[in-house]
């Protein structure tokens, strides 16, 4: 690429004329690169540990080893693709749009065969053989390698501190859309109730849902591929080659990563046993699995509500300060949720409601928040590092995901939940709900807890750093670079 810039490692635009101008475009182009993501990750996260207890009979306890386990694997797998693709010369069609490309296909099938309803009639250690298999081809591998390439994308989309920060929501905007397609469908295509009102599975709809996904997710990465283009470069210093123990020990020293990194661990453990412990709620506390189609609308709501102001909010009080008062709001109306032990489920989804004002509020500029920290790094190290800071960053919300779906499996053990029971005990009911609500009111108020005074990149010290940024570009450009 002529724009490639020389050994010092600045970063330059590429011109004009070669690439449009950043618009909006982009932003729905990078909208659908996350629904893409989601029609496999939210679903993985919803119906996973249901189609591995309710369809192939294994226990929580096993299940949750399995999530627990995979995220060991994935502290080299994350960070090794962080390094590869920050490390290898770039394709014609970009550093990071060009794995959307190569692994749009591979992991929706590796998606899809993860849900094969016939598997329940194989042997306990075949079964288990082929979950192991399949869930880290997905979960460790081909996911790994489209999603750190797509988040780190959002850097090179445009400098613009703005601009990015408008990508994060339109990410959220795509994850909200996915969550509201696969949390309406799903479980008025997966679930029924018998002549008993007890709610059951239907094993084949799980296999036919995954399937379709996949086909959905692959249209999804294209209109991402065709509407987004890199617009930043930037190329490796020659010379000593930094190791991957040294990078990760100057990584250690980014303190904005590290109050973020327990941030998502907290954050992905909360949301995600909340929406694992949801399926089982409606399933055997409120007895009407149909239901979750509307709470699940209401869920999705309240982020698409707030989308339109995002720019607003986050331009008159700053991405960190508008982040702690979304995490402390949610985590007060779970707490009342959990105090309230509500039955109706109109008052359980009006409440709800509140609460995903709060969250839809902090996942709506997450994202923006790495391009930040990107930034900061690049100022405290000298290096570029977007792919290495995403995998970090990426590595730790799979460790919350796995936290939320191994101790979700050993919660339901521990409470006395029985996978092949056609309907639970009252009490067993009782646990459940104080699980799903609960555990997610201390979480939400310890992220805010991290975010208010852990997390030191306030809008003051954003605009500080970018300002620093830009007077080193121009400082560069104009010694010829």
């Amino acid at each position: 690429m002529s724009s490639m810039i020389d050994s010092r490692e600045n970063v330059k635009t590429e011109d004009a004329r070669s690439v449009r101008p950043f618009g909006i475009r982009d932003k729905i182009g990078y909208m659908f690169g996350d629904f893409g993501n989601d029609f496999s990750f939210i679903f993985a996260s919803n119906y996973l540990m249901v189609f591995y207890t309710k369809v192939l009979g294994l226990s929580g306890f096993v299940v949750g080893l399995l999530f627990l386990g995979a995220r060991f694997v994935d502290a080299f797998t994350d960070v090794t693709m962080g390094r590869i693709v920050d490390s290898v010369k770039p394709a014609r069609d970009g550093r990071f749009r060009a794995w959307i490309r190569r692994m749009c296909i591979p992991v929706a099938v590796a998606s899809s065969i993860m849900y094969l309803y016939f598997v329940r009639d194989w042997a306990y250690w075949a079964k288990l053989a082929y979950v192991i298999f399949t869930y880290l081809l997905w979960s460790s591998f081909c996911y790994t390698a489209i999603n750190i390439p797509y988040g780190s994308m959002a850097s090179v989309i445009s400098p613009d501190v703005k601009d990015r920060a408008s990508l994060s929501t339109f990410r959220s905007i795509g994850a909200s859309l996915a969550g509201l397609v696969i949390g309406v469908l799903v479980p008025l295509i997966v679930y029924e109730t018998d002549l008993e009102r007890n709610q059951i599975v239907k094993p084949v709809s799980f296999t036919l849902t995954a399937f379709v996904f996949g086909v959905l997710a692959v249209g999804c990465y294209a209109l991402c591929y065709f509407l987004c283009r890199e617009r930043v470069f930037f190329e490796k210093k020659a010379g000593k080659v930094e190791c991957a123990g040294e990078l990760l020990k100057g990584l250690g020293r980014n303190k904005p990563l590290l109050a973020l990194v327990c941030a998502a661990l907290v954050l992905l453990l909360a949301t995600l046993m909340g929406q694992t412990m949801n399926n089982y709620l409606f399933l055997d506390y409120f007895k009407n699995a149909k239901a979750l189609s509307a709470v699940n609308v209401v869920s999705v709501g309240g982020t698409l509500l707030l989308a339109p102001f995002i720019s607003v909010i986050v331009a008159k009080f700053g991405k960190k300060e508008a982040g702690a008062v979304g995490m402390l709001a949610a985590g007060v109306v779970y707490l009342l949720l959990f105090f309230l032990r509500v039955k109706s489920i109109p008052l359980f989804m009006a409440l709800l409601f509140l609460g995903t004002l709060g969250t839809g509020l902090f996942n709506m500029i997450i994202w923006a928040f790495i391009t930040d920290i990107i930034d900061y790094q690049e100022i405290a190290s000298g290096r570029r590092e977007d792919g290495t800071v995403y995998a970090v960053y990426s590595f730790a919300r799979k460790v919350g995901q796995a936290i939320a779906g191994g101790l979700g499996g050993f919660v339901l053990t521990a409470i006395g939940y029985i996978s092949e029971a056609a309907s639970q005990t009252e009490a067993v009911a009782e646990r459940i709900y104080t699980v799903a609500t609960l555990v997610p009111g201390v979480c939400y108020l310890a992220v805010f807890l991290i975010i208010r005074f852990a997390y030191p990149l306030g809008r003051k010290e954003v605009e500080q750093n970018t300002a620093i940024l830009r007077e080193r570009r121009e400082s560069e450009n104009g010694k010829g670079v």
